[in-house]
């Protein structure tokens, strides 16, 4: 594969500080010479530049940073259409998860303009479905696939055009085990699929990828979207948002292979390492670790 990745350091989706430095940990884990050594052409792209929150103020508490968010947001959509045009894979590291808003509105523009239908897959802890009427916080990196389902705030859900940039009905979300009473309500509403952590448990790893990916048997471009905190805390300390009962690493990694093996991912992006939190860059580096076997690492 020709793969490009682009580093979008931002962390004013979240409610803490850090994650803006996660590109540059996954870079220093070896993100680029890894996925060369599995034999597949990578460019760097560089970053996105975005502004820290001590040269801004917040003007909105229920859509914390919400102008540069949108800025950055729109610029990440613009690169990641181009980059998909051109017929390369964009892998983007992050940074908080609002970047996914950018990632899957460029993605859905290339989408549309081919008359080819996108599909998300979702694997995280939390829905990432609130919106700035349903947020406790006011973090717009709980916001981003409510978005680009059309959900919420006008100046989130048109970045990159005025338009619904995924049918919910082509979202799944895996590893779920954290969700607000009003995420439960809107998800049920619009008939996401969403495997938790006790479906999980239940049936196994195999079975709900399985599942989950026959969902998306329709989709033309497959987009993954991996928050390292699916990822139970006791292997990746350095996220954003911890929460425990996640991932072990055979599930996680098994996750990823099966993506490789059916061979229908067009796009990526890894989001909410924070260096900050982390013991040695090993989050980082287990990040590394998922995304290589994603793109095809095997044990023999």
């Amino acid at each position: 594969m020709k793969i490009r990745i682009i580093g979008v350091p931002m962390d004013l989706g979240a409610g803490r500080r850090g994650v803006d430095m996660g590109p540059s940990a996954i870079r220093i884990a070896g993100i680029a010479e890894r996925l060369r050594s599995l034999g597949h052409e990578v460019t760097d792209e560089g970053d996105i530049p975005t502004k820290g929150p001590e040269l801004q103020h917040i003007r909105n508490e229920k859509l914390k940073y919400l102008p540069e968010v949108v800025r950055a947001c729109t610029l990440l959509a613009s690169k990641v259409e181009k980059v998909s045009r051109a017929g390369e894979v964009p892998l983007v590291i992050g940074g908080d998860h609002s970047i996914a808003m950018g990632t899957i509105a460029g993605i859905a523009a290339h989408a549309r303009s081919s008359n080819k239908k996108l599909g998300v897959l979702w694997i995280d802890a939390h829905g990432d479905f609130n919106t700035d009427s349903t947020s406790p916080s006011g973090n717009i990196h709980g916001m981003p696939l409510s978005a680009s389902v059309g959900l919420g705030a006008l100046e989130l859900t048109s970045i990159g055009g005025d338009y619904r940039k995924v049918d919910p009905r082509r979202v799944v979300l895996v590893a779920v085990r954290d969700l607000d009473e009003a995420e439960k309500k809107v998800i049920r509403q619009r008939g996401i699929t969403i495997f938790t952590m006790e479906d999980i448990d239940k049936v196994g790893m195999a079975v709900v990828i399985t599942r989950a990916l026959r969902k998306l048997k329709d989709v033309d471009r497959l987009h993954v979207s991996l928050d390292l905190d699916a990822v139970d805390p006791e292997l990746a300390p350095g996220v954003g948002t911890p929460v425990k009962g996640g991932l072990n690493y055979r599930e996680a990694h098994l996750l990823m292979e099966t993506l490789s093996e059916q061979g229908r991912m067009t796009s990526m992006e890894i989001v909410e390492v924070n260096p900050i939190l982390d013991d040695r860059n090993r989050s980082a580096e287990l990040a590394v670790e998922l995304v290589t076997s994603a793109f095809g690492k095997r044990i023999i």
